[in-house]
This record gives structure tokens, C-alpha cells and sequence, in this order.
């Protein structure tokens, strides 16, 4: 009967509208769920009967509209928004947002999944993972000397808790201070140095500086102690300008570098000693005043264990090592995609590849893409309650609406069912 197509329309309009509340109760149910993306029910109308096929106008007649009854309504989509949600500091080194369009790569079982869920632990065998699924977040390993590989091939990322920061020998060495203009041929001024060989042995040298006859002048002297022994350039001269600045530091025999035998294995030292630039009042001086100089800086430090570890916003893991040094021990890589919507949820607050999500482009936070990594931070769940709740009365209703249509298509049926009697 013509009444049934008002009953299957009635019907259509509830079925849909109950999917609609799916939707905004799963939305509502994980306004606490780190890192989830709020989904919206989008209707079309159904195909429409055509009564009555619309005609051509003529010289002598209008044209005629078609008459089209439609046959209720149906959900073209249910969109995935991909909005960014806010970040909610943790302190937490390994809890980690992105700030931008990117996912997190993990793998699990041997297949990767994307995620926006940055809540990553360190499991017992040093992997970085999410540790209410156990997929591990992949990105790329530093080599022994911090270097990140080039190339976009990914792998478990590992956090060598046992890791050692290599000894470095030094080679340069910056004096401050200033030696008194004032001070009397044969005044002597002592600076201690401690310079580090490549094995990362301490060794201790003592640089002596002591003025001479000539104006502006001062000798300098490096000794250290057995078994250490100074093979060249352990003295030299010092002369400065009339106002004070450096204007010569020099090493004796033409040698360029203070150079060492540390005699215990380790290889020879040639250590730079820097005094300044010449003519500038930097480094060490000579002006009426005190005498003292001193090491500001050096490059030599010991071996080192790994302390702490870090992460910046380019998805950088850097080891803080007890030697004071700090070295990239991997790097965290995002994927993206040209349409993140086509993406499929497998549950766990994770996403693999859909048939129209493209395939994934993998990148360097900070690098291709304004993609950036915020550690310490999660980012939440990017449902609008007050959104939803309006959505809840829309859907309700229209519900209500077409629970209404049916009523009345069921009276009309009454009726006519009623006509003989």
C-alpha cells in the first residue's frame, strides 16, 4: 500500500538516528580516552519513487516538474575529526602528544598500527612501548656515536640503560685571566689544568707563566707528573700589546700544540692551548691587577654511564651520561597521511591502513611536517561534551519525530482496515 512507504521512511529515520546515537554515546564514553578522536554521523536522503516523470515545455504547453516520493533516509558516512585535542602536562619523559597531523608508528605481533596515544613506557628489555597493548614505537637507532641513519626504514626503538659514553682525549683548552702589568722579572704564576687522556685517565699539568726582562713579556712552562711526559711544546712565550690585549702565544721548537705521552696505553695528547684572540680583551690579559689565569674550558672528559634520557620536540631521544656529555641515542618518526579519516580503528586506540587513507609518508617531527612532539604531555580526547549533548537532543529528537510517523502511518492503516465492517 502507498501508507507502507511513510512506515519504511518512519523506520529508516529511526534506525538511523539510533546509529547516530552510537556515535555520540561512543564519543561521549571516551571523553577520558587519551589521544581519541571524536567520530560524527553524517545522513543523505534515500532513492526517491518517481510518481510521475517531468515533461518538456512546447510551443503550445509549459513543461511539468517531476513528482517524486523519497523513501526515507540513510547514514552516507560516520567521520573520523582529526582535530587537535588539548595537552595535558604529566612530567612524564616518555609521555608523549603531538602537536600537529601526525601519528605515532608502533608495531605489534610483527605488523604496524598508528596511534595517537603518546602514553609509552620502557618494558624490561629496554623497548619503548605502550604498555597497556605492548606495541613497541618504532623510529630509527643513533649508531655509537649519535649519528641518526638517514632514510625513512623503521625499527624498534631500544634504550640502552647499560650504555657508555666513550672517553674523549683533550685537544683544546681555553686560559682567562690576567697577569699583572705591575709584577717583577722572575714573578710566577701558577695555573693548574687537568687534561684527559683516551682511555679517560685524569692527568694533572701545571702551567707556569713568569715575567721576564722585556716589556710584555711573559715565559710559560707545562709539567705534569710520572709517568706522564711532555715530549714538545711544553713552554713557550707570551707577549702582549701596549694596552694590555694578547698579541703572540707561542709554543718553543715550532711546535703547534702542547704535546703529552700519557705512557699507560693510551695515545699520545696534542693539546691546544688557547690564550685568546690577539688584540681583543678576551682569554688572558695583562693590566695592572691581580694575577690569576685559569682554565675556562675543555674538551676532554671520561667514560660515562647513561643517567637520564630525554626527548625534544623533533622526536630526539638524547642520553644525559654521568660524564656530563649528551648524546642521541634514536629518533622517534611520524607517519601521515593524505586521508587520515579512511583510516580503520582496531580498538586499543589504535588505526591501520584503510583502503582510502593512502599510504603512510614517514617523517622526522620538526622536519617535512609541522608535526611536532611535546614530551612530558598527552594529548586528550578531542570531544566537545557541550557538542554532544546538543547532538543528544537533535537525535532524540528526531527519533521522537519519526517514532511519530510510524504512530500516525499505523492510524491510517487503522482506518482503512476499518472501512468494512
Amino acid at each position: 500500500m502507498a501508507f507502507l512507504r511513510s512506515l519504511s521512511a518512519g523506520v529508516s529515520g529511526l534506525r538511523n538516528h539510533q546509529l547516530m546515537m552510537d556515535v555520540i554515546g561512543n564519543n561521549i564514553a571516551n571523553i577520558n580516552t587519551i589521544g581519541f578522536k571524536a567520530g560524527r554521523a553524517t545522513f543523505g536522503e534515500m532513492f526517491a519513487q518517481t510518481l510521475r516523470a517531468g515533461s518538456l515545455p512546447t510551443n503550445e504547453n509549459g513543461g511539468s516538474n517531476p513528482i517524486q516520493v523519497g523513501l526515507g533516509m540513510a547514514t552516507l558516512r560516520v567521520d573520523t575529526l582529526f582535530h587537535q585535542g588539548n595537552i595535558e602536562s604529566t612530567d612524564q619523559a616518555t609521555d608523549l602528544a603531538i602537536q600537529g597531523t601526525g601519528f605515532f608508528v608502533v608495531n605489534k605481533n610483527g605488523k604496524n598500527y598508528y596511534t595517537r596515544d603518546g602514553g609509552f613506557k620502557i618494558d624490561a628489555m629496554g623497548r619503548i612501548v605502550s604498555p597497556g597493548t605492548g606495541a613497541i614505537l618504532q623510529g630509527k637507532l643513533a649508531d655509537a656515536t649519535g649519528n641518526i641513519p638517514t632514510g625513512n626504514r623503521l625499527e624498534n626503538l631500544v634504550i640502552a640503560f647499560d650504555t657508555k659514553s666513550p672517553a674523549r682525549a683533550t685537544s683544546n683548552i681555553k686560559l682567562s685571566g690576567n697577569l699583572d702589568s705591575a709584577a717583577q722579572t722572575g714573578t710566577s704564576v701558577n695555573t693548574s689544568l687537568t687534561v684527559f687522556d683516551s682511555l679517560g685517565n685524569r692527568h694533572a699539568v701545571t702551567v707556569t707563566f713568569t715575567k721576564t726582562v722585556n716589556a710584555n713579556e711573559w715565559t710559560w712552562t707545562a709539567n705534569s707528573q710520572a709517568p706522564v711526559t711532555i715530549t714538545s711544546g711544553g713552554s713557550g712565550v707570551a707577549t702582549f700589546n701596549s694596552d694590555g690585549t694578547l698579541q703572540t702565544f707561542t709554543y718553543a721548537g715550532g711546535a703547534s700544540a702542547l704535546n703529552l705521552n700519557p705512557n699507560n696505553g693510551a695515545s699520545p695528547l696534542a693539546i691546544s692551548l688557547n690564550a685568546g684572540t690577539p688584540g681583543i680583551f678576551s682569554g688572558i690579559t695583562q693590566t695592572n691587577g691581580l694575577s690569576n689565569v685559569s682554565p675556562t674550558e675543555q674538551d676532554g672528559y671520561a667514560a660515562g654511564s647513561l643517567n637520564d634520557i630525554s626527548i625534544d620536540q623533533n622526536g630526539k631521544i638524547l642520553g644525559s651520561f654521568s660524564n656530563g656529555t649528551v648524546q642521541a641515542l634514536g629518533q622517534i618518526m611520524l607517519a601521515e597521511f593524505n586521508n587520515p579519516s579512511g583510516l580503520l580503528r582496531i580498538g586499543d586506540n589504535m588505526y591501520e591502513i584503510g583502503s582510502n587513507a593512502g599510504m603512510p609518508v614517514i617523517f622526522n617531527p620538526g622536519g617535512a611536517s609541522n608535526s611536532i612532539l611535546v614530551s612530558g604531555g598527552l594529548e586528550q580526547s578531542n570531544v566537545d561534551l557541550a557538542d554532544e549533548f546538543t547532538k543528544m537532543i537533535t537525535a532524540q529528537r528526531g527519533f521522537q519525530a519519526n517514532a511519530r510517523v510510524i504512530t500516525t502511518s499505523d492510524e491510517f492503516l487503522t482506518e482503512v482496515v476499518n472501512i468494512k465492517r
